[in-house]
């Protein structure tokens, strides 16, 4: 850990010789300067963090699955409790790791080991390192899609079967078809798969400054930029009233113990809970108010969610026979048809509503696996002894091999089973049913039974420097609350209970 910090305190402190921070306004200088402190980084300002926790949080889970998730549960019910939940759950855990994260000044790996020595809590960290390298492996297979997705509008390719559907030569199910036959395909998906990690690896091992900074300032205000563009355009579209109404006007009938629940199930996703935040958080400087920190990332978070859903949902709905609740298929196979049922008529925005679209997605989901990449990277080289380009080499050619076999099994080698489901499948379950609620768990009850009043309360306020009288009722959702709700998701999930 100590050789980590090293590097990047000479990166920052070449950095600074060449171009002078002071040059940068205030708003970024925070996000690129960078000391060490105790072996490890710290972000000079509230709005490095910020940016930093964010740029990991939002994903293909604000934009795939939350539309997806919405339009299943009933939208505005469905928005509702999620707000809801944000404020309940959400954000209580967001704190929960970003307090264990700065009092450790430790990657997730081992910040639990150093608050708690020569205990049973370290698991928790590992736990949390592991499962963020899995979620890489098989999270990859369907970035690589989306980049399939742009190249197929790039080219025109969704045109063409737009106009044989139009004139009656094709019929929708062509879309569902190419999908299908894609996926399945030996390998065309493993070329973008590879593509794919290519660029996710060049980020990586150009390091802090020149890979994940310099991407980060191109990648995340292009994509605010976009959506903002796109949620614009989408509001031109003929069913724009009424995806405002399926969002925004509450209705009552679709308010069920199952809708509560896949909203928990959504935040975490959404929020990157239990996948190694805690390794950002242990960047923050003590001035960062965490409280103030854990809602502006969750606002933003929630802001890209919503978006996706006002951009998706007016063309949807300016579609006959199209449904909001399409499921996963509907990034993959109902939006291409509804893109060009709505829009074969001109031409040039046929062309580039699609390409921007996905393009929009492909970069969120990037954003989101260079985090999960450089958790696993961190946590490598410091436990492994390794240099963090070796580290990251290393992660990138296991999360190759493993995506590998991920793609495969949703083709060729389909009839290979594991408890029932295929390699991806499996994968998929394993951490988003039982690792990644046990590690939020863990990093519940760690706060708010095994950390001491006091660090706690010293780290919410920041060392005494403000106020934080939520105390009392944030160690009691810790404590109750939220153990209660995960263990109910994790239960209901395991045994395919429903509660609708």
């Amino acid at each position: 850990m100590k050789a980590i910090g090293q590097f990047y305190g000479e990166v920052a402190s070449k950095s600074a010789k060449i171009f002078p921070l002071s040059l940068l306004p205030d708003y970024l200088r925070g996000v690129f300067k960078m000391s060490e402190s105790q072996g490890g980084l710290k972000f000079s300002t509230r709005i490095g963090g910020i940016l930093a926790a964010a740029g990991s949080a939002v994903g293909m889970g604000n934009i795939w699955r939350f539309p997806t998730q919405t339009g299943e549960n009933g939208g505005s019910a469905f928005l509702l409790v999620y707000l809801a939940v944000i404020f309940i759950f959400g954000i209580p855990l967001l704190l929960s790791e970003f307090i264990i994260g700065r009092r450790s000044r430790a990657n997730v790996g081992n910040a639990y080991s150093v608050l708690a020595p020569h205990s049973s809590w370290g698991i928790v960290g590992w736990a949390s390192a592991i499962v963020a390298f899995v979620i890489f492996c098989y999270y990859n297979v369907v970035v690589a899609w989306v980049l399939y997705y742009l190249w197929e509008s790039l080219n025109g390719s969704f045109q063409d079967i737009g106009r044989e559907v139009a004139s009656g030569a094709l019929s929708g199910e062509i879309y569902a078809q190419k999908f299908g036959d894609f996926i399945g395909h030996p390998w065309k998906p493993l070329v973008v798969l590879g593509l794919t990690m290519l660029v996710i690896h060049v980020i990586i091992v150009a390091g802090v400054k020149k890979g994940i900074e310099l991407a980060s300032r191109l990648l995340m205000p292009t994509l605010f930029f976009m959506m903002i563009l796109m949620v614009f355009f989408a509001f031109t579209m003929p069913g724009a009233g009424k995806a405002c109404e399926f969002l925004f006007s509450f209705n009552p009938d679709y308010l069920t113990p199952g809708v509560f629940l896949s909203a928990i199930g959504q935040c975490f996703y959404s929020f990157s809970i239990g996948m190694g935040l805690v390794t950002y958080a242990s960047y923050f400087p003590e001035s960062v108010r965490l409280n103030r920190t854990a809602f502006s990332v969750g606002f933003m978070d929630t802001a890209v969610a919503v978006m996706a859903g006002l951009i998706i949902f007016p063309a949807v709905f300016s579609v006959a026979n199209a449904s909001p609740a399409s499921g996963p298929g509907l990034v993959f196979v109902s939006l291409p048809n509804v893109f060009n049922s709505s829009l074969h008529d001109h031409a040039f925005l046929n062309w580039l509503i699609p390409v921007a679209f996905y393009f929009i997605l492909f970069v969120a989901a990037v954003t989101s696996a260079m985090f999960l990449h450089e958790v696993a990277t961190a946590f490598l080289s410091d436990k492994g002894g390794m240099s963090r380009r070796r580290a990251a080499t290393v992660i990138t050619l296991l999360g190759t091999a493993l995506g590998v076999v991920s793609s495969l099994s949703m083709g060729i080698w389909s009839d290979i089973h594991i408890f029932g489901m295929n390699f991806f499948e499996f994968l998929d379950y394993s951490t988003s049913r039982i690792v990644l609620p046990l590690t939020g768990l863990g990093a519940s009850l760690f706060v708010g039974w095994r950390m001491s009043r006091n660090d706690v309360l010293d780290e919410l306020t920041s060392g005494g420097t403000v106020r934080f009288i939520w105390l009392p009722v944030f160690l009691f959702l810790l404590r109750y609350v939220i153990p209660i709700l995960i263990m109910t998701v994790m239960i209901t999930q395991l045994f395919d209970i429903s509660l609708s």
